[in-house]
């Protein structure tokens, strides 16, 4: 089994940061403040030298709120055309947070097969490499327009994971609303107990992963598991961290607790593609 490390994000080379829907959109719609001060701690990041990648969430959540569409599982369709005005709102929300700290913005969209099919997972790669080389920020998010069940990743755990091991990245935060993995749901389970640091992805600890309990978010704990199995397969170390906070990512680095080391990277374009083509 791989081991899991907790990332010392002030020593971040190239850091991709996964932001969950129930951080960004509150019951009023964007949460404002958050974001800026999100932004904020990226152009620190930036300024140290580390580049960043966003893999953000929030387009369908922005969307059926503009579209008047009610809460809970939306048809597919519905979805889709949630995500087409959701995500316009989204990137430009990003747009006007960083611009202030001079930083450009870049959307990319994408799909599993954008990963499970070697050329295209190569395009998206270089893609990458030529924005981070430009000194863009990359808001990254799944393509929900146009993805189905079929060809989906189905959470932005995953995605995130896929993309650090694309881009090369060392170090993988996870900002959700729990601080880490528990051995059972905090939120119904006042015995569970936390976790600092898992030394390895075992049975148990699949079993110990959960469904999610937002409203907004698709991913629950045994996504973010598979996301470690696939980020420290590639080199990448991970963590997740409550991030309601209005600077999450100083937030994280300045909390006390165990710091790991991030295993030697590899070079593994199928880390969480599906069969070969």
């Amino acid at each position: 089994m791989a081991a899991v490390t907790v990332p010392q994000l002030d020593a971040a080379r190239r850091l991709v940061v996964k932001i969950g829907s129930a951080l960004l959109v509150g019951p009023e719609g964007l949460r404002g403040d958050w974001l800026r001060g999100l932004c904020d701690d990226v152009a620190a990041w930036r300024a140290r030298g580390c580049d960043v990648v966003l893999v953000s969430s929030g387009s369908i959540a922005l969307g059926r709120r503009v579209l008047g569409l009610p809460a809970g599982a939306l048809p597919l369709e519905q979805a889709q055309a949630a995500a087409a005005v959701g995500q316009i709102r989204l990137a430009r929300a990003y747009e006007e947070a960083l611009a202030p700290h001079g930083v450009i913005t870049a959307q990319v969209l994408l799909t599993l097969e954008d990963s499970a099919d070697r050329r295209r997972y190569l395009n998206s790669r270089a893609t990458m490499q030529t924005l981070l080389g430009l000194g863009v920020v990359p808001i990254v998010n799944e393509n929900d327009t146009v993805a189905t069940d079929e060809i989906r990743f189905g959470d932005n755990d995953r995605l995130a994971a896929q993309i650090a091991v694309t881009c090369g990245a060392d170090q993988l935060l996870l900002l959700s609303d729990v601080d880490g993995l528990y051995t059972a749901n905090p939120k119904t389970d006042p015995t569970a107990q936390h976790l600092p640091v898992i030394a390895a992805i075992t049975p148990q600890i699949e079993a110990m992963g959960g469904d999610p309990v937002s409203g907004l978010s698709k991913g629950g704990m045994k996504t973010k598991l598979m996301a470690a199995r696939t980020a420290v397969a590639g080199g990448c170390a991970m963590a997740i961290a409550e991030g309601s906070v209005l600077r999450p990512l100083s937030a994280v680095a300045q909390a006390p607790g165990p710091r790991g080391s991030c295993p030697r990277r590899t070079r593994n374009w199928r880390a969480n593609a599906g069969s070969p083509r």
